[in-house]
This record gives structure tokens, sequence and C-alpha cells, in this order.
């Protein structure tokens, strides 16, 4: 006999979509847009390293802070599986969709850093591939962390789970 999965009565798009409506802007949409800015100044209003010989130090310590950010970004993720984010069932979708969009935001702003320090990065330096890879950086860690059908199906599960140990 199979398992019924507890989820499978309720439409997983929104809980997908509306997530993602803010993460697009914050984790594609600006960045591309700062490193075209970026881009542009490099090109037609070239400027010089401004930190010197601690640009290559500055470098390594933003790729420490962005691996940190990722795994905070993780850390957070999983623990939507664990946290109770519903506390009525008559409510359970509205509050549930909320919850979610609430801290997915928390989790790409998280992520979005990272793209910062490529472009602080740049204006410090004049490093342009430098804030390019901070950037392409943070679009990988957002494929990662970013919502899925299947990811969400297990969130709805367990928020039923922690509805049903009251």
């Amino acid at each position: 006999m199979t398992e019924i999965d507890p989820a499978h009565d309720i439409d997983v798009t929104p809980f997908v979509a509306k997530p993602l409506h803010f993460a697009m802007a914050v984790n594609m949409v600006i960045p591309m847009i700062l490193l075209f800015v970026c881009y542009y100044v490099n090109e037609h209003a070239p400027f010089s390293n401004r930190v010197g010989e601690f640009a290559n130090l500055l470098f390594y310590i933003l790729c420490g802070l962005s691996l940190i950010d990722t795994g905070i970004a993780l850390w957070w993720r999983s623990r939507l599986f664990s946290d109770t984010l519903v506390t009525r069932k008559e409510t359970f979708e509205g509050d549930l969709l909320m919850a979610l969009v609430r801290k997915m935001r928390s989790i790409f702003l998280v992520v979005a850093a990272i793209s910062v320090y490529g472009v602080l990065y740049f204006f410090l330096t004049a490093r342009f591939v430098e804030a390019l890879f901070f950037v392409i950086f943070s679009f990988l860690v957002f494929q990662v962390v970013r919502p899925r059908e299947g990811m969400m199906r297990k969130i709805i599960a367990a928020q039923r789970r922690h509805l049903g140990e009251r």
C-alpha cells in the first residue's frame, strides 16, 4: 500500500510563484542592472584601484563572506521544514503562504548580498571580472535555494504534521 502525500490536495503553484516574484527582482534583475552599471563605468569612465595592494585580500575576505552567506541561506531554507509556520487549520493555506513569503524574502536578501559584494568590490578596486564572479556566484546560490514544487510539498506536509501534534 502506498503512502498518501499529505500535500496532494493543495495547489503548490502559488507557494512557488509568489516568493519567486520578489526573488527574481532581488536576485536577478537588480544584480544585472548593477553589473551593467559596473560594465558601463568600466568601459566609459575607468578609474583606478582605490585600495591598492589590499584588493587581493579584500577579494578573499568577500569570498569568505559569500560562503558564509551561502551557508546561512541554506541553513534558513532547511529550517523551513522544521519551523512551525501555521497555527490554525482554518487559515492553513493563507497563513503558510504569507509565512513562506516572509521567510523566503530574508533568504533571498542574504543571497543578494553576495552580488552586492561584487559591486562594492568593483567600485573599490576597478576590477570588473571579479565583480562578475560575485554576481554569477550569487545567481548559482539562488538556483540552489529557490523554491521548487517538491520542496513546497514537503513543507506543506511538515506543517500539517506540526498542526496534528498540537
